[in-house]
């Protein structure tokens, strides 16, 4: 098998921290979105919408979706659980992932894509105001998540999980949309530092 995937975005990023999380070693193979090689004709067969990352398996089925991926390899690897164990923490924590995906990094992505020049020929139209909201909308999640994280260790609860891995990545692709962590994140900047210490960061 093989992740396709292009090395400097944060979807691909989750997968790989999630195999290192897992002690998974794949081959991977990199693809330069910004020139447009994941719209060739064959990697519209692989994923029709275009995007990455996108696992494709020895005989030739493709999963595409980051989360996808991720379940994928948590059924045939279930250890460490990444997902939760008891139906009470596979809940929590495919609520909190949701929330990190929905409300932060799509967010983080909208206010990129919709404010930097060379995102202009991938983000059509490219609508500045939009950008705007967003920027608003991710340091309004980052404020929440603070004061979530003043009660508990990790963003689901007391074990890192998927949700934890979604939320690093998140937080550090906020750069590209000119964020950051403010003075008063006090317990999201003690969550950050502890999860980026991590081996698996550094996927």
């Amino acid at each position: 098998m093989i992740l396709i995937e292009d090395n400097r975005a944060p979807n691909p990023r989750r997968v790989r921290v999630f195999l290192a999380e897992k002690g998974i070693e794949i081959e991977r193979r990199h693809l330069d979105i910004m020139v447009e090689e994941h719209k060739t004709p064959d990697m519209v067969k692989r994923n029709p919408f275009m995007r990455i990352p996108v696992l494709e398996l020895d005989d030739g089925t493709c999963i595409a979706e980051a989360m996808a991926i991720c379940r994928y390899f948590e059924a045939l690897n279930p250890e460490p659980a990444l997902f939760g164990n008891t139906p009470l923490e596979i809940g929590m924590i495919d609520m909190w992932q949701r929330r990190i995906e929905l409300q932060l990094m799509h967010p983080i992505a909208f206010a990129f894509r919709h404010s930097h020049p060379r995102m202009a020929h991938l983000e059509v139209p490219q609508i500045k105001e939009w950008s705007e909201v967003n920027v608003g909308r991710i340091e309004a999640m980052l404020d929440f998540l603070n004061g979530e994280l003043a009660s508990r260790p990790f963003i689901a609860g007391d074990s890192f999980s998927v949700a934890d891995i979604d939320a690093l990545c998140a937080v550090d692709f906020m750069r590209v949309a000119r964020v950051a962590l403010k003075d008063e994140h006090t317990h999201l900047k003690r969550w950050h530092d502890q999860v980026s210490a991590r081996p698996s960061a550094a996927a």
